[in-house]
C-alpha cells in the first residue's frame, strides 16, 4: 500500500489539527494514508474528556481543546508527533491493534538506544522505569484515524510541571536525551521507518 509522508517543521498545533480533520473529511476509500511528522510549538492540548484541574497554574502557553483521547499533555520543540491518517479497515486493524502497534514500535525503537521501555496497565504510552516518554491519542472517522503519538527527545520538559500529564498526579516524564546520546532527526527517521515498513 502506498504511504505518504509529510514533515511539518515548527507547526502550530491549531494549523496542523485543522489540517487533519479537513483531510479526514475529504479522504474517500481509495485516498492513500499518510503519516505527518510534526514539531509543534509549545501548546497544552486537552483531549475529549480533558478536566481543567489537570492544569496546575495559569500559563502563557497556549491551552488547546482537542478531540483526541485522552487528558492534558505537552506538546513542544524537541519532541516528536507522528500522525497517522490511516485507513483501519484498509489495514484490517482494529483501534485497540493499532494503538497497540504504536506502542510496540515505539519500545522497539527505544530497545535500539538501549533503553528498557515498557506498558502500563490502564494507561495507555509507553514508560520507562514509571516515568512517561511516549504519549498516545487518537480520533478515529469513518473508520479512519487521525492524531497519534509523541516521544519525547530532547526538549524542555519543564512545562510538564504545570499539568497532571494525562490527567496522573505526580506523574514523571522523561526524554530520551536523559537515557542515551540522541539527535533528533535521526530518531525521528528511525521510528518513521518502522512505521513505513508496517503500514505501506
Amino acid at each position: 500500500m502506498t504511504i505518504h509522508i509529510k514533515h511539518f517543521r515548527q507547526a502550530e498545533y491549531t494549523d496542523i489539527w485543522q489540517q487533519m480533520k479537513d483531510f479526514t473529511a475529504l479522504r474517500g476509500e481509495t485516498t492513500a494514508d499518510e503519516i505527518w511528522l510534526v514539531e509543534h510549538l509549545p501548546v497544552f492540548t486537552q483531549g475529549q474528556a480533558g478536566k481543567p484541574e489537570h492544569i496546575l497554574q495559569s500559563t502563557t502557553i497556549p491551552i488547546v481543546s482537542s478531540d483526541r483521547g485522552g487528558q492534558v499533555t505537552y506538546h513542544g520543540p524537541g519532541q516528536i508527533v507522528l500522525y497517522f491518517l490511516i485507513n483501519l479497515k484498509r489495514q484490517s486493524l482494529s483501534v485497540r491493534e493499532f494503538v497497540a502497534l504504536m506502542e510496540q514500535e515505539v519500545i522497539a525503537l527505544l530497545a535500539s538506544y538501549g533503553v528498557n521501555a515498557a506498558l502500563k496497565e490502564g494507561a495507555p504510552g509507553v514508560y520507562v522505569d514509571g516515568r512517561k516518554i511516549a504519549s498516545l491519542g487518537l480520533r478515529v472517522r469513518k473508520g479512519c484515524t487521525y492524531h497519534g503519538l509523541s516521544l519525547n527527545v530532547d526538549m524542555d520538559m519543564s512545562p510538564f510541571k504545570l499539568i497532571n500529564p494525562c490527567g496522573y498526579q505526580g506523574l514523571e516524564m522523561v526524554q530520551l536525551s536523559q537515557l542515551a546520546e540522541v539527535n533528533v532527526d535521526e530518531v525521528e527517521q528511525r521510528l518513521l521507518e518502522r512505521f513505513v515498513e508496517k503500514l505501506a
